[in-house]
């Protein structure tokens, strides 16, 4: 077992839990302040809870039971009440076995399952920030705040971006503004998106100028192959060079 303190349970992000799984956790225990007595006053507990909520949702949907994954509210003086939530934590997980062993997963195909879902992190955060936000203050809202559906949407209409070699003119204004340095490029060399780095923000499409329009986003289909370095080069003329400035 390993205990991980933080200032707040709302500090503790949905990538922190899918890394704890990508890694061989065989299970992850949340524990808090209780709803509605936040010491911060920022309530980042019910912040905890809707993103276990909707974490429980995306173990279901690549195959783990989600009771691998539990948070519980309590007070730092309910010492006997957190050794009872443990205990009965750790025999659920030990009934369960390692990580993917009663679902019938084959290890390798797990570790990729996680990982698929925790680059879609940004994506699903950015999607979903209003209702994240939410404050549930009754029980029977939490079994269905997240629908199976509604994360079977999130992975099957993720958006994807890809700069359209024929109309990107090397501005290199998206390279600059990638929060994550996704985009590789330089001057009068086509730019393209690294999609193991890309976060899927947007921030590109917004900052690619529309007289250009090079950035194009993609629901829910492949991204075309990245243009080959040997094409990536641009030759301007005269009259390029006055239309790009």
């Amino acid at each position: 077992m390993r205990l991980i303190r933080v200032m707040c349970s709302g500090r503790v992000d949905l990538a922190f839990v899918l890394r704890a799984f990508a890694n061989g956790a065989d299970g992850v225990f949340i524990g808090g302040c209780r709803l509605n007595e936040c010491n911060y006053t920022t309530h980042g507990n019910y912040h905890a809870l809707t993103m276990v909520l909707l974490c429980k949702k995306i173990l279901e949907r690549i195959g783990l039971n989600p009771e691998r994954l539990r948070a519980e509210f309590m007070s730092a003086g309910e010492g006997i009440l957190f050794a009872e939530v443990m205990n009965d934590f750790g025999k659920k997980i030990k009934e369960l076995g390692p990580l993917g062993q009663s679902e019938g997963i084959d290890p390798a195909d797990l570790k990729s399952k996680v990982q698929e879902a925790a680059k879609l992190v940004p994506y699903i955060k950015m999607a979903k920030s209003d209702k994240l936000a939410q404050h549930l203050h009754r029980t029977e809202e939490y079994s269905e705040f997240f629908t199976g559906a509604e994360v079977d949407a999130l992975f099957r209409d993720a958006v994807s971006y890809h700069i359209a070699p024929d109309k990107c003119q090397a501005c290199m204004i998206c390279l600059k503004r990638c929060p994550v340095e996704a985009i590789v490029g330089a001057k009068n060399q086509i730019h393209v998106i690294d999609q193991e780095k890309c976060i899927k923000c947007g921030t590109c499409f917004d900052a690619c100028p529309t007289r250009f329009g090079a950035v194009q986003k993609i629901i829910g289909g492949p991204v075309p192959p990245p243009i080959p370095d040997a094409k990536r080069k641009i030759v301007r003329t005269s009259r390029d060079k006055s239309a790009a400035g």
